[in-house]
Formats: structure tokens, sequence, C-alpha cells
């Protein structure tokens, strides 16, 4: 009996060990996490500019500094704690990323989103950039010479370069560019064909149609719950009737009302398997080009988990979208988009 005994204390033991070396190794993981992000956050700020110039008082009793912003009378600062991850989903299909050659072979950004996470008030938001967007983009031939730089779709700029990390850098200059050269500190490049991974890793996910539409043999019905699952929920997220007019709006329309649903879903995940997000990293790994590394993915999920995210925290750019000689164009309404960035971006002087 008591031999027994001895021998389930011994299991019981190394059972406990086990898990307090795997906890370890999880927190050491985080630790190396915060300290790598950190070590490579970007400290420059946007070359945003004020519409309206300060007063000699202002000058005088605020001290004012040159990254400070005046606009509609009100003064800002840009916040240099909010880190902020650039999210591509890229039109291929392919189970492991792949370097091409040759003229736009590296895949185009179909879906664009800046993760914004600020420390100061504990808020996760999400910018959803519709692909058709028009931008500066520079051109390259088929050897990966550079041509020009030309007004496309941003969606596109991924493409010019080798499908990995030169097509990301391309395209995260493109989306900086666009947000008035904002700095991002990361970015991962997904496959399409890793959807009913990340989707499935959760469970799933429940959605609520807006309208009707049918895509690749799914029928979804306006005010009928469905939980997506497997290809379902890649139809939900990537099929679109490319004749339809305003096609790419109506998807990153249900783009975002998903990924609203996923993200907290992850956070609640979080709290019962901490090491979730990690999981789905290595799970479409090959399928994923990214500079965020395992240790900084574990200290931002980690740290973000704890942050409040909602429909209200997730923004689209106000614009219109007309027909240009070939494909659909999306103009930003740049009033509305300058006030949108002060208002993720920047803090008021107080």
């Amino acid at each position: 009996m008591k031999g027994r005994i001895n021998k389930f204390l011994l299991i019981w033991a190394i059972v406990v060990t086990v898990v307090l070396i795997g906890l370890g190794i999880f927190e050491l993981t985080k630790f190396f996490g915060k300290s790598n992000l950190f070590a490579k956050k970007v400290v420059n700020t946007p070359m945003a500019t004020s519409t309206e110039a300060p007063t000699k008082e202002e000058e005088e009793e605020l001290k004012w500094e040159d990254d400070w912003i005046k606009h509609n009378g009100t003064i800002y600062d840009y916040n240099e704690d909010i880190m902020t991850f650039l999210i591509m989903g890229i039109d291929k299909m392919d189970d492991e990323v792949k370097e091409v050659y040759g003229e736009i072979n590296g895949g185009q950004a179909d879906a664009l989103f800046l993760l914004v996470f600020n420390p100061h008030d504990k808020t996760t938001k999400v910018i959803g950039i519709n692909r058709n967007t028009m931008t500066d983009v520079d051109i390259y031939d088929a050897y990966g010479n550079y041509v020009t730089t030309y007004p496309a779709q941003i969606a596109v700029q991924h493409g010019f370069g080798n499908g990995l990390e030169e097509s990301c850098e391309l395209e995260k200059r493109a989306v900086s560019n666009l947000f008035y050269e904002l700095p991002i500190h990361g970015y991962a490049a997904i496959n399409m064909s890793a959807i009913t991974t990340i989707n499935d890793a959760v469970g799933g996910v429940d959605i609520t149609p807006e309208y009707d539409f049918t895509t690749r043999d799914f029928e979804f019905k306006a005010g009928e719950t469905v939980h997506l699952e497997g290809e379902q929920a890649f139809a939900f997220l990537q099929g679109r009737d490319t004749k339809e007019f305003g096609s790419a709006d109506k998807r990153l329309s249900r783009q975002k009302k998903y990924l609203v649903a996923f993200i907290n879903k992850v956070i609640e995940a979080t709290e019962s398997n901490p090491t979730i997000a990690i999981d789905i990293y290595n799970a479409i790994s090959k399928q994923m080009v990214t500079d965020v590394s395992v240790d900084e993915l574990s200290y931002l999920v980690t740290t973000v988990s704890k942050f409040s995210f909602s429909m209200d925290n997730f923004y689209l750019l106000k614009g219109e979208t007309v027909m240009g000689e070939q494909f659909e164009e999306f103009y930003p309404d740049q009033d509305a988009m300058y006030e949108q960035f002060l208002d993720i971006f920047y803090e008021k002087v107080k």
C-alpha cells in the first residue's frame, strides 16, 4: 500500500513539474516577446500636418512641441505608445507560401486590416481598408527593377514583390503612406487558404448576415444566424460577385462583422487557453509570412486580451467607389479620414 502511495505521489510530482515548467516557459517567452517588441518599436511620428496654426499664447503657455497638431481648435499629440500591426489576406490558395518571380505575381492583398493596440485607454481598434483604395503604388518590372510610382488600387502593391517579405514590406509601406507615414510595428500576410483553419480553431463563428447572397454553393439569408465552419466560413469571407458594382465594399462589410465576432471569441477563449493564438500561429505558419515572432505574439495576446473591443472599435474608411477605366476605384474622403486618424492615433493635449 505504501509503495502504491509513493508511486502515486511520484507521478503527481512529475505532472505538477511538467505543468510548472510549461507555464514557466510561456512566461519566459512573453518576457522575451515584450523585450523584442519594445526594442524594435518605431519612434518616429506620422507626417500628418496641422490644419491651423497655433496662437502665440498656445505656443508659450503649452510649450508647443514640433509634432503637435492643431485641428478645429483642438491640439493633438501622437500617442507613441500605440502599437499597430498590418494584417493582409492574400488571394492565394497555396498550402505553403513560396517565392515567386515575374511582374505582379506576388498575389494581391484582397483583405487589409490595421490592428491598433492602445495601452493608454486599454482598447483594441481595427481599421478596415478597402482593397480598391486608390493610392501611390510602386511599380516594378519582371526583374524586380523599380519603374515608377503610379496611382492604383492598394491591393496590387503586394503583387510586385516576391510573395514573401519583399511583398509584405511593399504593402506595409503603401499602407503607411496612405495614413500619413504611420509607423507600423509588424505585419502578417496570410494566404486565403488558411481561413478554414483559423475559423475552426476557435470552434467556428456565429454570424447574422445583413443581406441575402449566394456564393460557392452556400446560401446566406438576411437576419438568419449561421454558425460558420470550414468552407462555409471561407465562402462568407472571400466570396463576391466581381460583376456586381461595389462587391468589394459589401465583402469588406461582411468581413468587419465576422472579425468583430472572431476577435471577441479569441479573447474569450484566451481566458481558458492562453496559448490559443500561438496554436493558430503554428497551424498556419506555412501559409503565412510575418515579422512577428512567437514570443512577441505571446506577449501581445496576454496583454491585449484584457483590452476592450466591440463593433464601435471597428472603423471603415469613408469615401466613394467609382468605375475606373478597367476596375473599380475607391477614393477615401480625405477630411473624414484625417479626423478619424486623429481620433485613433492622437490624444488631446490638456
